[in-house]
């Protein structure tokens, strides 16, 4: 039987998790955060993190009560204790009086994860953590990754029919799913802190890679293109849009970057890897250092496939439309090398959904060494 008392902060937990989704499309770089505040087990404020800058969850709660002495404040990430754009949070909470701090995951970032639960703790306020810490982890993997592993979480969003085709064999793809489906795309692009494609898809499609979300409040994410020898036109739709378009390269031709720099793009150089490409790993340990905590890929299939062989990629989210293209069409990832069953990359099924009248799936990627682990235990 579970404790009434878990079952109650479980319940205001969720609530919270719920308040901070109000900042998906808004709060990068900074985690997405809710906070609850219960006195008598009633909820007397809440607030969220809307976006960088403003108020953190727990100060804006804070704000919508005159008085929170005696209180319980459910918070979804361990209230911060340091000073940076805002005040701490910890402290706050302390001065507001608070007698019980419940938060369902610690600061990912290793420098201070537990300093603000400590702080609680030394001011005598009872704390709890791990209470939904599973959503809580969800809702910022992204986030976590770039605290943890100095890169941010990678989802490759990719089209097919149902033959697994993206395109015709001359690279028609317009369009093979559903505009509902399209609609749904602009969701995690809105998600995302930015938008990665290859120079080839630019030269075919000539996209756009913004959100396109009317009466949704959204920052858009950053576009990012690999052009390793500098093909992207100057004249590029992308170029002229509003918010920054990033160009990474490997090239040292100062008179195209030039001519890049002034159509509006930021070019910057990224080391080759043996093939003469940009170095994908360092690709996103850059895109780390821009504080860039979600990345969409919207490609084709050489770098769809160079991603998911080197392990990059994090999860798959496929688009199925009910139609057959045939043999001849293009395939969803470039994979060479991959000749045997041993080498085939792995997928973990999390979703299914229609859209339309296509079928969404959603699979997380396995790890690479633990694809060789299973398959070196299937030998013995």
């Amino acid at each position: 039987m579970i404790d009434p008392a878990t079952q109650q902060d479980e319940l205001f937990m969720a609530r919270a998790l719920l308040l901070a989704r109000n900042g998906l499309y808004t709060t990068k770089p900074n985690p997405r955060v809710g906070c609850v505040l219960v006195k008598n087990n009633t909820i007397i404020a809440e607030g969220w993190h809307e976006r960088a800058g403003q108020g953190h969850a727990e100060v804006e709660a804070l704000k919508r009560v005159e008085n929170a002495h005696g209180a319980t404040a459910y918070v979804t990430l361990e209230p911060c204790f340091h000073y940076g754009r805002t005040p701490p949070c910890a402290e706050a909470l302390i001065r507001a009086g608070v007698v019980r701090v419940v938060v369902a995951m610690q600061d990912p970032n290793p420098l201070v994860a537990g300093k603000g639960l400590a702080l609680l703790k030394q001011a005598g306020i009872k704390v709890r953590k791990g209470v939904l810490e599973a959503e809580a982890k969800q809702l910022n993997k992204g986030f976590i990754k770039r605290m943890r592993k100095a890169q941010p979480y990678v989802t490759s969003k990719l089209a097919m029919s149902v033959d697994g085709r993206t395109a015709m064999a001359s690279g028609e793809s317009k369009w093979i799913t559903s505009p509902e489906a399209r609609r749904d795309v602009q969701k995690l692009r809105a998600a995302s802190g930015a938008i990665l494609t290859g120079v080839e898809t630019v030269l075919a499609d000539d996209p756009g890679m913004n959100v396109r979300m009317e009466n949704v409040d959204v920052e858009q994410p950053i576009r990012v293109i690999l052009d390793s020898r500098l093909r992207t036109p100057s004249t590029a739709k992308l170029l002229g849009l509003d918010g920054r378009t990033i160009i990474l390269t490997c090239s040292v031709e100062q008179y195209k970057i030039d001519t890049l720099k002034q159509a509006g793009a930021e070019v910057y150089f990224i080391a080759a890897d043996n093939l003469g490409r940009v170095d994908l790993e360092q690709v996103l340990s850059f895109l780390a250092e821009q504080q860039i905590n979600d990345v969409l890929v919207e490609a084709g299939s050489v770098l769809n496939g160079a991603m998911v062989q080197q392990g990059l990629i994090d999860e798959c989210i496929v688009y199925m439309a009910p139609s057959i293209i045939g043999a001849s069409g293009r395939g969803l990832f470039a994979m060479p090398d991959v000749s045997a069953m041993a080498d085939k990359i792995q997928l973990q099924f999390v979703d299914m959904r229609k859209i339309g009248r296509d079928i969404r799936l959603h699979f997380n990627v396995q790890r690479q060494s633990v694809q060789k682990q299973q398959a070196s235990d299937q030998v013995q």
